[in-house]
């Protein structure tokens, strides 16, 4: 049977993403193998429209469907076989965005759909299928985003919950993040610590991931990224303004920003949970859309 290719699209509240992968011509009856042809990533920020405006403004939207246009052209020279494009939490929460959407297929010909918080908690979990699955513990992913934070708690290979909550990067820049959210994050993660012992942290996104890199740890076979440590780098960072960031750590300007923010989501999850580590496998949404593609097209041919 022909190797596949498949593509994703992740319209987020801070960047839109590309990722375009193949599937590996020895995998078929063995743990799926995906090799990687192509990552873009634009930070269009809609999420500093929306959670600011509530709609997305009008150079924005020209904008997002001019890089859809591109992104249709780059689909077509890899001869993508099967693609899904997924937008989250500021085209969720965005006035015009169902009419934005509208204007992207009728100029691109690409179904973009708008998936609920639990859709998108969902989608991330298919990230397992990459890891060759999470058989034995407790495991919490941890997707933080520009709109909203995304948590699958797993044990012992099965999905046990999935939820959504507004608590975003994007969102606490603007002020936008009630306490209400808050409180409901802490009473999840606290039911979590009253059922299940030894959670483990799995931290997936673009900060996380630079927040890895900066990391002063010596080993890191097992992609394994101490609390601790990243205690240490919300305080170092955060005292210094964004100009400072980018020039003293190389970050872009939409990074600069939200870093702090993420970090501060994580070191929270960490901390009512009682984890020690995260594991960073550099994986996210636009991995997990892949992958719910392929799982479904291995289940068809099973």
């Amino acid at each position: 049977m022909k190797e596949k290719t498949y593509a994703a699209i992740d319209i987020g509240s801070n960047a839109v993403r590309l990722l375009i992968k193949r599937e590996e011509s020895d995998t078929a009856g063995t743990t799926p193998a995906l090799k990687k042809l192509l990552l873009l990533r634009v930070p269009l920020r809609l999420g500093f429209d929306v959670f600011s405006k509530g709609e997305v403004s009008a150079k924005k939207a020209d904008n997002l469907v001019r890089l859809m246009k591109a992104y249709r052209q780059l689909i077509r020279i890899y001869e993508v076989d099967s693609l899904r494009a997924c937008a989250t939490s500021a085209m969720r929460d965005a006035a015009n965005g169902p009419d934005i959407l509208k204007r992207i297929r009728k100029e691109t010909g690409i179904e973009v759909e708008i998936i609920a918080g639990e859709e998108e908690a969902r989608i991330v979990y298919d990230n397992h299928i990459e890891r060759g699955g999470l058989d034995y513990g407790s495991y919490l992913y941890v997707d933080v985003g520009g709109g909203s934070t995304e948590l699958n708690l797993i044990d012992n290979g099965t999905l046990i919950e999935s939820r959504s909550f507004n608590i975003g990067t994007v969102r606490m820049l603007t002020g936008r993040v009630r306490q209400s959210e808050w409180d409901e994050l802490h009473d999840f993660l606290a039911g979590i610590v009253s059922r299940f012992q030894d959670v483990t942290i799995i931290g997936s996104g673009g900060n996380i991931n630079k927040l890895y890199k900066l990391a002063d740890v010596k080993d890191k076979e097992n992609d394994s990224f101490p609390v601790s440590e990243l205690s240490r780098l919300y305080h170092t960072l955060r005292p210094l303004s964004v100009a400072q960031r980018m020039e003293h750590y190389g970050m872009r300007n939409d990074r600069a920003d939200v870093i702090i923010p993420a970090a501060y989501i994580f070191l929270t999850v960490a901390s009512t949970v009682g984890a020690e580590k995260i594991i960073v496998p550099t994986i996210g949404v636009a991995d997990g859309i892949i992958d719910g593609l392929y799982l479904s097209d291995r289940e068809k041919h099973d």
